[in-house]
């Protein structure tokens, strides 16, 4: 019979020093659903190729259903709960809708959080480079065209001061 080890991560989320209890082999993605009850972050393949659980950590684009808490200890997590606000949309966010870039919207977090990770190390990405950084991301509603020019845009207002 395996042993569940409890051990506190301490680490920074959505901006916010955080410090709670994990169980050795928990994954991120599970402790940001059910630990923490940060919801937009969904489970879909749970092996890292489908993209819906894409969050950040220290600014690049990972899939938290493969990444060990323990991984994030002393580091930055960002998920969509933590790049905009209601009040305060990210520009990403705002794109989104203008674009009608999401259909079902299982998949936009994830592609939301690959997106700011990629606007955070290049600011001003070509087409290709928007491209690539979606790549890893399936979804079915068929909203690429519009989820590239979404990221274009935001790009465009973030870069305009």
């Amino acid at each position: 019979m395996t042993q569940v080890v409890t051990q506190e991560v301490t680490f920074q989320l959505n901006g916010h020093p955080v410090s709670v209890p994990s169980q050795s082999g928990q994954s991120l993605l599970d402790l940001l659903r059910n630990t923490l009850q940060l919801k937009a972050t969904r489970m879909g393949c749970g092996q890292g190729q489908c993209g819906a659980c894409r969050v950040m950590l220290d600014g690049h684009a990972v899939a938290a259903c493969e990444t060990p808490v323990w991984a994030i200890e002393g580091k930055s997590v960002t998920t969509l709960e933590g790049l905009g606000q209601r009040s305060a949309p990210h520009a990403l966010q705002t794109a989104f809708i203008e674009e009608q870039a999401m259909q079902c919207g299982f998949c936009t977090s994830g592609i939301l959080m690959s997106a700011a990770a990629l606007l955070q190390r290049q600011p001003q990405p070509s087409r290709q480079d928007i491209v690539q950084a979606i790549d890893g991301h399936l979804c079915r509603c068929g909203a690429h065209n519009r989820v590239v020019r979404a990221i274009e845009k935001a790009a465009a207002r973030l870069a305009t001061p």
